[in-house]
C-alpha cells in the first residue's frame, strides 16, 4: 500500500491491488453554457422535409403498385406483352397524378416514426390548416402581440409626460414653517 491509496493487501478482493485511475468518469463543463444567447437560436424552427427523398418515397409507392399489378395479372394468367402493358399504362397515369399534386403520400394518421420527412410534411400542413383557421397571418412574429401594447402604452404615456414638462411646478410649503 503506498501513501494510503488502495488496499492494504489484495488478498481476497479479487484484484491485483494496483490503483488505477476511473477513465469511464465525465468531467463537469464549466464553461459551456446551458442555453443560447442568441435570440434566433431559441426561436421554434420547424422540420423542413427532404423534397428529394419525398418524390422517392412517392415513385417507390408508384412502383408497388405496379408490382401489385403485375403480380395480380400474372396470377390470372394474362400474356406477358398485356401484363407489360398495363403496367406500363397504370405507372404513366400514377405518375401524371403525382406531377398533379394528387395527395399520392400515406395518409398522415397511418405514418411511422422512421417516415421522419412524412411526419415533417404532415406537420407543416397541420400547422399551416391550425393557422388559418384561427385567422393568424403568414408574418405573424412570436411575441409580437406584446410589443405593440408595449407601443401603445408608450404612445398614450407620452403626451402625459410632455403635459408635466411644459406645466410649472407648483412650490409646496413646509409645514414646518
Amino acid at each position: 500500500m503506498s501513501s494510503n491509496v488502495g488496499l492494504s493487501t489484495p488478498r481476497g478482493s479479487g484484484t491485483s491491488g494496483y490503483v488505477q485511475r476511473n477513465m469511464s468518469l465525465l468531467k463537469a463543463r464549466d464553461n459551456a453554457a446551458p442555453y443560447p444567447k442568441d435570440w434566433e437560436q431559441m426561436k421554434h424552427r420547424q422540420r423542413q422535409p427532404d423534397q428529394e427523398i419525398l418524390e422517392h418515397e412517392q415513385r417507390r409507392e408508384i412502383e408497388v403498385k405496379v408490382f401489385e399489378l403485375r403480380d395480380k395479372l400474372e396470377d390470372e394468367g394474362v400474356d406477358e406483352d398485356d401484363i407489360d402493358d398495363q403496367c406500363d399504362a397504370l405507372r404513366k397515369k400514377l405518375e401524371e397524378d403525382r406531377k398533379q399534386g394528387k395527395d399520392f403520400g400515406p395518409n398522415a394518421r397511418r405514418l411511422k416514426s422512421h417516415q421522419v420527412h412524412d411526419l415533417a410534411k404532415a406537420k407543416i400542413e397541420e400547422s399551416e390548416r391550425l393557422r388559418k383557421a384561427l385567422g393568424i397571418s403568414a408574418d405573424y412574429e412570436e411575441g409580437s402581440h406584446w410589443r405593440k401594447q408595449e407601443e401603445r402604452l408608450r404612445d398614450s404615456l407620452a403626451p402625459r409626460e410632455r403635459e408635466d414638462h411644459t406645466r410649472p411646478k407648483r412650490e409646496t410649503r413646509d409645514e414646518s414653517d
